[in-house]
């Protein structure tokens, strides 16, 4: 999936400890084959290979649960969050080695491809159908999410209850760490001069992840375009954001951070509140000046002083 994971645990000895966690990092991998949009032939890249084509595929089960898991978000979002994002992604990816923008033509092109109504699940025989030609998934804003859980519950099998497991910016924990009420995680903060304090919160058996341009992002005609695109413009975010999610899965927070991204504060915050359990606090410097938005049910996470 393009990026390192990374498990803190608490065992009883260190034989224990190495075993269960060898056993998580095996899953990982097992999932990078499976999700990975790098590797031309991971499970994911043969599907995309197939849209247009008018014959359904069948699909593992953890693909199948992960694109059912992004069409109910791509519903509940109304197209901020879609998976078929892929050929605008590469557009971009292109654009952020370049400088410059995408091609007009190639935008509108990719877009036709692009929708996730385009994408037909069939629960009777596990198979799945691509309708539009030349589409590609893009699972980035929740494989990795969907595999900080499963690496989770191999864990927990393995008897491993005082575990973070990370990948990406996004993680998710267990019970916490001897003698503490819960894991203790920063907020990201943004890449300005002089930001605001730090914020912690503590958390424990949740998840939380964090959906952002700090890292990837290029500047064009003295604009800043995120990485994340918006799939229903095709146009990368201009609003300069972090945006972290509270959840009781890694899967959920993974899709929320970025559908939040992509709708903005107002509707953002109204997927969150509609969500059980979800919480988040949005940061954004759209212009000069810093704006903070949070859920009602972020403060019962926040570290007090």
């Amino acid at each position: 999936m393009g990026l390192p994971f990374r498990i803190v645990l608490y065992a009883a000895d260190e034989p224990h400890a190495g075993a269960a966690a060898a056993a998580a990092f095996h899953r990982i991998r097992q999932l990078n084959d499976i999700f990975s949009d790098y590797d031309d032939e991971s499970e994911l890249s043969r599907l995309s290979r197939t849209s247009g084509q008018g014959r359904p595929v069948p699909v593992s089960e953890d693909l199948r649960k992960v694109l059912r898991h992004a069409q109910e978000m791509s519903e509940r979002s109304e197209g901020a969050f879609d998976v078929t994002v892929g050929p605008l992604v590469n557009l971009w990816r292109r654009a952020r080695r370049q400088k410059q923008l995408p091609d007009p033509t190639l935008l509108a092109e990719a877009l036709k491809s692009v929708g996730y109504r385009h994408v037909r699940l069939n629960p009777g025989n596990h198979a799945v159908e691509l309708l539009a030609p030349k589409m590609r998934l893009d699972l980035g804003a929740i494989a990795k999410g969907y595999a900080i859980d499963e690496a989770l519950k191999v864990l927990r099998k393995q008897g491993v209850t005082r575990v973070l497991v990370s990948g990406g910016g996004d993680l998710a924990v267990a019970d916490p760490p001897p003698g503490s009420k819960g894991w203790r995680i920063e907020i990201a903060p943004l890449d300005i001069p002089n930001p605001p304090p730090a914020r912690f919160v503590l958390i424990a058996n949740r998840a939380l992840a964090t959906s952002g341009d700090v890292f990837q992002h290029v500047e064009i005609n003295g604009v800043r375009y995120s990485h994340i695109v918006d799939p229903r413009t095709g146009i990368g975010l201009t609003d300069h954001s972090l945006v972290t999610v509270i959840a009781r899965d890694c899967t959920t927070a993974d899709a929320l951070a970025t559908a939040v991204s992509v709708l903005g504060p107002k509707a953002g915050l109204k997927l969150i509140e509609t969500t059980k359990g979800a919480a988040t606090h949005i940061t954004r410097k759209p212009n000069s000046q810093i704006e903070t938005a949070e859920s009602s049910r972020f403060v019962r996470y926040c570290e007090q002083d």
